[in-house]
């Protein structure tokens, strides 16, 4: 049997990503997942924030990752969400050129999973401040979604963001949920949401995508591989054929 390796980025200050990808990937014993990272302290609208997604920084890590040849490499940050989606796209295309590995970005395989489940009014649970979150709301309109309840916990430290409890992750989904939302994205790989995604979905019959359970369904769906396993984290994307083309 051929070893499948996923190979992901993710910001330096992130403390979430690692244990949950291994929580999640467990009883996939035929796969292991390597980590590589890029320096990320904080995130706001002051251009030193932006300027460590610079796309130099982002493909050098890129470039190491694929030294372990990897069946598909990801970017396990959500850092398009605000910057603009076709950032993403770009990088993807990029990263695929230089590697010659499938690629799967956070934020891409959310917008993947909301198409696919055809919700259109949609809730964000986000760390961020009031101007990041202003900008996420606008780019997902711009890819036919409407946000129509969200809540953000004002940080900027992304250290900080690891620290936001299961509990007030899980009081924000169900907050916006009974606002209206047909899917709950709780938006940023730092934001530990994995834990609690499938308790506040079967409680309210809402789908709620957490980030980091997204970026491996996305890995494994690119390679072809079956997701019904991530149940416990998504049930109702877990269901979602493998290929929606």
């Amino acid at each position: 049997m051929r070893k499948i390796r996923i190979a992901m980025l993710t910001p330096s200050s992130n403390s979430v990503v690692e244990p949950w990808c291994y929580e999640l990937a467990k009883s996939q014993t035929d796969t292991s997942i390597h980590f590589g990272r890029v320096e990320v302290l904080w995130i706001d609208d002051d251009p030193g924030s932006l300027s460590q997604f610079q796309d130099e920084n982002i493909l050098r890590g890129f470039d190491l990752l694929s030294h372990v040849k990897p069946s598909v490499i990801g970017w396990n940050g959500t850092s398009a969400s605000w910057l603009g989606l076709d950032r993403d796209r770009l990088l993807a295309e990029e990263i695929y050129k230089r590697t010659g590995c499938q690629v799967v970005t956070a934020s891409l395989s959310i917008l993947e999973a909301l198409k696919a489940l055809k919700v259109t009014n949609i809730g964000f649970v986000t760390p961020y401040v009031g101007s990041i979150q202003k900008k996420i709301i606008a780019n997902f309109r711009l890819e036919g979604f409407e946000c129509v309840s969200e809540r953000h916990f004002e940080l900027t430290d992304n250290f900080s963001f690891g620290e936001i409890s299961e509990i007030e992750i899980s009081c924000a989904a169900e907050e916006v949920i009974n606002e209206g939302a047909e899917a709950v994205v709780i938006l940023c790989t730092n934001l530990a949401g994995a834990g609690i995604a499938r308790i506040v979905e079967e409680k309210t019959g809402v789908p709620v995508l957490d980030s980091v359970v997204l970026t491996v369904w996305g890995a494994f769906k690119s390679i072809g591989k079956e997701t019904s396993w991530l149940s416990e984290w998504a049930p109702a994307v877990s269901k979602l054929p493998k290929s929606m083309h």
